[in-house]
């Protein structure tokens, strides 16, 4: 059986297990999170250096000519450098959150894993998992069209949708079902789990932001030193989101463990097959344990 034991958990031995899973790999998750999102550091930093500063903006333009000449080619570039930036930050964000998922469900199952392991077995579900997120935020926004509330709701209850796409290799469509499934009855759950994903989120930002944003306001008129706080605050965004994204990632695992051991008999499922290679869905459980 894994080290944590698999058993029904309340809402705060989620979170328990959820910063104890966090402290007690700290590194490992930092750099599953971190690796990956070092491109989107190195593309933000790059846009600072070459930004133009209020001071350069404010002298007078030369060679108006060539510039009305350029003006297209710039538009184009600009475009092009929107586009990579998407695909940059897409890549980085799947990357980091199947790294996790994965990692998570090696720690909790009593395996080992490694970043670079739990990294390459992202690579071949990128497109899976880029349909399962698409579609994810689609069902989010059309409920939210619904007000506010209905959005929440629907985002509650597809919580566990990656964690079901990667862990039972399922499509985007199946995986959304799945969560559904799994979270019926079980929305308050997901809805705190949020709330302190976001509560430490934005602590982060405030700590690590906030004072270059200062920082910046004070030196509005020195084009080197709004450049230098720009860039250094574009780090502090870096460490936050780089602190705090694996818990959010690491409780939804839990949590998608913790709904199947208390609807389909999963860890009784894990006992009589320690590989881990147990299916999903109660139709699939052996009728007395059901």
């Amino acid at each position: 059986m894994p080290e944590l034991g698999l058993r029904p958990l309340s809402l705060g031995e989620i979170l328990d297990r959820t910063f104890s899973l966090y402290r007690r790999n700290f590194l490992l998750f930092l750099g599953i999170t971190g690796l990956p999102h070092l491109l989107i550091l190195a593309l933000t930093l790059g846009q600072v250096l070459f930004m133009k500063t209020p001071a350069m903006i404010a002298k007078p333009p030369i060679g108006a000519q060539f510039q009305a000449r350029g003006g297209s080619g710039l538009m184009a570039f600009g475009i092009v450098g929107i586009v990579l930036g998407i695909v940059v930050y897409l890549v980085a964000y799947l990357f980091s959150q199947g790294g996790t998922i994965y990692a998570v469900s090696e720690l909790y199952l009593g395996r080992t894993t490694t970043i670079g392991g739990s990294l390459r077995r992202v690579w071949g579900q990128l497109a899976n998992l880029f349909g399962v997120c698409l579609l994810n935020g689609l069902a989010v926004m059309g409920a939210m069209i619904f007000l506010i509330i209905p959005g929440i709701y629907v985002g509650c209850r597809l919580i566990t949708c990656v964690p079901a796409a990667l862990l039972e290799d399922l499509g985007a469509r199946e995986s959304l079902e799945r969560s559904f499934q799994l979270t019926k009855g079980s929305a308050g759950r997901a809805f705190v789990i949020y709330v302190l994903y976001f509560v430490l989120l934005y602590a982060a930002a405030f700590l690590f932001m906030i004072p270059f944003g200062i920082a910046i306001a004070m030196a509005a008129k020195d084009p080197g030193m709004v450049r230098l706080s720009m860039g250094i605050l574009q780090v502090g965004n870096f460490l936050a989101g780089v602190l705090v994204s694996p818990f959010l990632l690491i409780a939804t695992s839990v949590f998608y463990y913790d709904l199947r051991v208390r609807k389909e008999a999963f860890d009784l499922q894990l006992m009589m097959n320690p590989s881990g290679n147990v299916p999903s869905g109660v139709s699939r459980v052996p009728s007395m344990l059901s």
